[in-house]
């Protein structure tokens, strides 16, 4: 629905406050950034990673006695559906040289780079090829393509972006992959976004010191997964894909070594054993397990699936206490609460407005301080824009992209947006959005190497599913790069891999010990996991 009448006099104070602004921006003036020194304190204060009685320890497994989200220590202390001491081993149903657990870009991209290297790949996915979190990623994907950026700037970026709490090993290869990656996608057929003379566009993003965001509209995700899907269905003589059929389990031999997994078939409710060379789980986020209540961007399926099977294997996770909070999620209208508002935006000029005009903030802050500065204007200092229903939030001021880049380039550069308004009867490019943090990416993860190996034999891991690149903070643009630059890492380490070793034997030795450390916690629980999908009519129930 259009803004009710009580909102619109509230923007007015947006419009009053918009000259003044759209000079300042001419002349390069911006609201100062937090200093660097205060950054630590000022997220202890706001960030929702912080909030008491969030967290408890995980008492059983390699990360026993670490603290985890609450949400997610609840998965992990739950039994398999799989009974270890029922399920017949015996009878495999598919074979092959890679088997790979998930259906989204890191999945694809892990796929398509073990079939070139002459593996046969078996790609098992929850809902359908493509249904993933690529497909809602918006605002572009970074990498050091021009004269004027580098490797090395990237690098240093991210890894304060992450407050130097990423993995050095696996931001280099990151960074040094990434104009890489980018040739390899534009060679698949990605179209991204070009000058008139051919060349290139990009932007700045959050915590960028260099203008290195390539993007395809405001659907960059979107476009990247459709090119990915369709050369992996194109490649049906070395690539099955099985489709609404979750990997609920992993096989191990007589060394712990994977050797395989069980698939689930939601529409027959059959199990299906699989025996691979190699596994390479790729299943992306826990978006849908609501940290903390907060609404989410992510797919229908992101409940962290990869996280339980590989924990169950032995495989250690790192930083699973951190969630990414975006900044700009939809806060109104209710039909979209949620919805991913790209950085891109602010990127292209908008501000974001508290409750008065007032900017609060530097635009283009990394985003765990930008969405601690928008929760801090909404709660301590009380000037956030509250909904008609009661949630609250601060202004987008979308318009002023028009004054700044001229009449039409809201509709033609971010017609996603767009769309999504313009249906309820807001104009972006006339009014402002409204916007609030949304829990959009699970920083943490499984821990592998700059290979994609785990410290698990025979098991490799791609994607948001892992931990460590981003450290406790990503920034913009750098999951679409790490779901290519490690999905083909972990491509070719699986083809290398493979092409040394013969097929093990499949057991569940691993999921007795699991469910025995459980009973020795003195968990007793009636909880299965993974869950699969979310339950909201329980929750509403």
């Amino acid at each position: 629905m259009p803004y009710v009448e009580y909102m619109k006099n509230l923007i007015r104070n947006v419009e009053k406050s918009r000259r003044k602004r759209v000079q300042d921006a001419k002349e390069g003036k911006h609201h100062a950034r937090l200093p660097q020194e205060d950054v630590d304190s000022f997220l202890k204060q706001y960030h929702p990673d912080y909030m008491d009685g969030t967290k408890r320890p995980v008492n059983f497994g390699p990360n026993r006695g670490e603290a985890v989200q609450n949400e997610v220590a609840e998965i992990l202390e739950a039994r398999s559906m799989v009974d270890p001491d029922t399920f017949d081993t015996g009878t495999v149903h598919y074979e092959t040289d890679i088997f790979i657990v998930g259906g989204g870009g890191a999945a694809a991209s892990a796929a398509l780079t073990a079939a070139n290297r002459g593996m046969s790949v078996l790609m098992a996915t929850k809902l359908r090829i493509g249904d993933a979190n690529t497909m809602m990623a918006e605002g572009g994907i970074q990498g050091a393509s021009k004269p004027q950026d580098s490797p090395a700037r990237h690098y240093l970026d991210t890894m304060g972006g992450g407050h130097f709490t990423n993995d050095p090993e696996l931001l280099k290869a990151l960074t040094s992959d990434a104009p890489k990656a980018l040739i390899w996608l534009e060679k698949e057929g990605v179209m991204f976004d070009k000058e008139n003379d051919g060349v290139m566009k990009v932007l700045h993003g959050g915590g960028t010191s260099r203008k290195r965001m390539h993007s395809a509209g405001d659907m960059t995700g979107a476009a990247i997964m459709r090119v990915l899907r369709d050369e992996v269905k194109n490649r049906r003589d070395s690539i099955q894909v099985i489709e609404f059929s979750p990997v609920v389990e992993l096989t191990t031999g007589g060394d712990g070594e994977v050797t395989g997994g069980i698939m689930y078939n939601m529409e027959t409710g059959r199990f299906l054993l699989v025996k691979a060379k190699a596994v390479i789980i790729a299943t992306g986020g826990f978006g849908r397990l609501h940290i903390q209540g907060f609404p989410t961007t992510n797919h229908y399926g992101a409940t962290a699936d990869g996280i339980v099977i590989a924990y169950r294997a032995g495989v250690p996770f790192r930083y699973m206490d951190s969630s990414q909070i975006h900044p700009t999620g939809i806060a109104y209208p209710e039909q979209n609460v949620g919805l991913l508002i790209t950085e891109k935006v602010r990127g292209s000029g908008a501000q974001l407005l508290n409750i008065e005009g007032e900017q609060f903030v530097y635009p283009l802050e990394p985003r765990d301080v930008e969405s601690s500065a928008i929760i801090r204007e909404c709660g301590d200092r009380g000037k956030g824009v509250t909904t008609p229903t009661g949630r609250f939030g601060v202004w987008l001021d979308s318009p002023m992209i028009e004054i700044l880049k001229g009449e039409g380039f809201v509709k033609t550069n971010f017609p996603a947006k767009y769309r999504q308004f313009i249906r309820h009867g807001i104009d972006i490019s006339k009014e402002p959005m409204l916007v609030y943090p949304t829990l959009h990416y699970q920083n943490g993860g499984l821990t592998i190497n700059s290979s994609g190996e785990t410290p698990v034999r025979g098991l490799f891991a791609a994607g948001e599913v892992t931990g460590g690149v981003h450290g406790r903070n990503r920034l913009m643009g750098n999951s679409l790069l790490d779901i290519v630059v490690f999905g083909i890492r972990s491509g070719n380490s699986t083809a290398e891999y493979a092409g040394k070793t013969s097929f093990g034997t499949l057991t569940l030795d691993h999921l007795r010990r699991y469910h025995r450390e459980l009973a020795d916690a003195g968990i007793k629980t009636d909880r299965i996991s993974p869950i699969l999908l979310p339950d909201y009519m329980g929750k509403i129930g």
